[in-house]
């Protein structure tokens, strides 16, 4: 068992750069990949985010290049990592430029959102590590500003986000671009059939290395949901925001304008907030990003899918303000405040018509997540009809019946009570 980076073999100015970041021992995931890569093995990696990929594949990749001193050309990387969001690819990217500062070696990053000019511009004068999201990578290609004919390393990351985002296609299109003998590596935190099925078309007798933490993301983490009403989410909100406890707190909702609603309702009641999703300018999520890590901004509200890629390790609590139809999209989701093998706590809000959510998630899990009483914000049922058929105009012709009948007889008619869900 390798118990520090130096044991890995990798070459003394990685070593330099580890050292000068505070990294002294590899990670399980790092352990047992990085020796296989060094040695050219092609790789299917399962491992959570959070569990230090990013420096296993990042590592032996700059070793591998460092030590070939091939010349660097124009618009043709030697080594591609396709990952499925703008925050994913940059933080790779940043993981290269850190590990790779005392290599003559050099990273662009592409993704769409911005413009492209700066990226072809680094395209033109060559890059030996290309850093793409797929959507802005075909372009680029298709406007022959890249040429994927020379790479020798290819990383799939983040495939189950991949099928999940529907880019399956997209990455398909890719891999068709490059060449037959090269060395190709595959994470994912989940093994879905079709994943399994990419893994065996592009891996040639691939090792298979998985890492399953001593403590769950789940298990390090103090679950608890609140039954609400829907209408009720932002009022509760507001209040347990109050605890002094939450200091930095990523809240989930499940559509973009919701999110930019919540934002809104929480500058009324004076939190520092922020939206981060997919209608975002990349300038402007990356300025809220930069806020909530810098401690400027309290309360980041995000989609699952511009979530995915957000690392930061001080996030107190996780709040689920929409429950996810997916439960594994809840298990990504807490996972955010428990990085690196830290503890973290994580809040669900749940509606009457999210039970059925809440139900596969606490399956999925294999644990009844804990309910909180005494914010009185519980949900109440949604009432139902006493009758109910699929002639919608008998329907209505009923209760105008009813209605003239109330009248007649000088009663007045009650309104339904109120009731939230």
């Amino acid at each position: 068992m390798h118990t520090t980076f130096a044991e890995l073999q990798l070459m003394e100015p990685i070593l330099r750069a580890l050292r000068e970041r505070g990294y002294e021992s590899p990670t399980p995931i790092q352990i047992q990949a990085i020796p296989h890569l060094l040695m050219g093995r092609d790789l299917l990696g399962i491992a959570q985010t959070g569990t230090g990929k990013t420096a296993a594949f990042a590592l032996p990749i700059l070793d591998f290049l460092a030590g070939a001193r091939r010349p660097r050309r124009p618009r043709q990387p030697s080594a591609l990592v396709l990952t499925p969001t703008r925050e994913l690819a940059a933080q790779i990217g940043d993981s290269f430029r850190d590990y790779g500062r005392h290599l003559d070696l050099r990273h662009a990053v592409i993704f769409g959102g911005v413009g492209q000019g700066r990226q072809t511009g680094s395209l033109r004068r060559g890059v030996d590590v290309l850093v793409a999201t797929p959507g802005r990578l075909i372009d680029l290609m298709e406007q022959g500003h890249v040429d994927l004919g020379a790479v020798e390393v290819f990383v799939l990351d983040e495939a189950d986000r991949m099928l999940d985002m529907g880019f399956v296609h997209a990455v398909r299109k890719v891999i068709a671009k490059l060449p037959r003998d090269r060395q190709s590596l595959l994470f994912s935190a989940t093994m879905p059939a079709e994943i399994m099925r990419l893994a065996n078309s592009i891996l040639r007798d691939g090792v298979r290395v998985e890492v399953t933490p001593p403590a769950t993301t789940v298990d390090r983490t103090a679950q608890s949901v609140l039954h609400v009403g829907q209408n009720q989410k932002q009022a509760l909100l507001v209040k347990v925001l109050r605890d002094p406890e939450l200091q930095r707190v990523l809240v989930f909702t499940r559509t973009k304008h919701g999110a930019d609603r919540l934002v809104k309702h929480l500058h009324r009641s004076d939190e520092t907030a922020e939206a981060i999703h997919g209608n975002k300018s990349q300038n402007a999520r990356q300025r809220a990003l930069d806020g909530f890590r810098a401690g400027r901004i309290k309360v980041l509200v995000a989609t699952d899918i511009a979530a995915r890629g957000i690392d930061v390790h001080d996030i107190t609590h996780v709040i689920n303000f929409d429950l996810p139809n997916v439960p594994e999209s809840y298990v990504h989701r807490i996972g955010r405040t428990a990085r690196a093998g830290r503890d973290g706590t994580a809040i669900s809000f749940c509606a009457h018509d999210e039970r059925e959510h809440l139900r596969s998630i606490e399956r999925e899990i294999r644990i009844s997540i804990p309910v909180v009483e005494g914010y009185s914000f519980e949900a109440a049922p949604p009432r139902v009809r006493a009758e109910t058929t699929g002639n919608r105009a008998a329907d209505c012709s009923r209760q105008k019946r009813r209605r003239r009948g109330a009248r007649a007889s000088g009663r007045k008619a009650r309104q339904p009570a109120a009731f939230a869900s």
